[in-house]
């Protein structure tokens, strides 16, 4: 082969890799559209790296199970909120606060919204709204003042001046 189609043969699966790699990229961090989309245009453009091909192929069709999988229809509160826990456990913060106030829109007399909202809100370091979520939870309901206070999850803010005031027995 000359030296020139060797380097252009070299050019051309050198980029083949780096596509490959990022949607490889996007495919470890979960966001199996993005991984989708890149793998897809990976195959389009790419054909001819057998090398890799297969392998595209392969988690082409993970990322597309992974999209049906988590296509669910939420109708109800309990499916938002559920969800929202889920998210939560996740470690979705923004999506879990999507779904939670949703539910919280659907019953707003119900309690464990907010609540779980206060966790969020502590996860993500915002004190401000540990309290102003947990103050609405103890108003629509007494029992969460109760497990406020014996919350793990809590104990770095028990000596907060406000979290005393709301869980506080009066």
């Amino acid at each position: 082969m000359p030296e020139s189609k060797t380097k252009e043969r070299k050019d051309t699966f050198q980029k083949s890799i780096s596509a490959y790699e990022q949607a490889m990229k996007a495919f470890h961090k979960g966001d199996f559209g993005k991984a989708e989309e890149l793998l897809s245009a990976f195959l389009e453009k790419h054909p001819d790296e057998k090398e890799v091909v297969d392998r595209a192929r392969i988690y082409l069709s993970i990322c597309l199970n992974k999209k049906e999988k988590e296509t669910v229809i939420l109708k109800t509160f309990d499916d938002y909120y559920q969800n929202g826990v889920y998210k939560v456990n996740q470690g979705k913060f923004e999506e879990a606060v999507n779904l939670l106030t949703k539910a919280q829109k659907m019953e707003p007399k119900e309690g464990k919204v907010p609540y779980l909202m206060s966790l969020v809100s502590l996860q993500q370091d915002n004190i401000d709204e540990v309290a102003t979520h947990l103050e609405r939870a103890v108003k629509l309901d007494d029992y969460f003042k109760t497990l406020a206070q014996n919350e793990i999850d809590f104990d770095n803010i028990k000596d907060d001046k406000r979290f005393k005031a709301i869980v506080e027995n009066n």
